[in-house]
């Protein structure tokens, strides 16, 4: 399930520049908006860590 959680945090992250290129955002939404996304990111990360594929070498 990492993999499904990534494409939806690549999703999340392409919506996010989106808005923010429009300026739709403000100042302190935008910054709030990047840290959700990195832990997003981080969460899927360490979720493929930890799956049989993701210890592989």
């Amino acid at each position: 399930m990492a993999l499904p959680a990534y494409d939806q945090c690549i999703k999340a992250s392409h919506v996010f520049n989106l808005l923010d290129a429009r300026g739709v955002i403000s100042v302190t939404e935008r910054q709030s908006y990047i840290m959700r996304v990195r832990e997003l990111a981080k969460a899927c990360g360490e979720a493929w860590v930890h799956t049989e594929a993701g210890g592989a070498s």
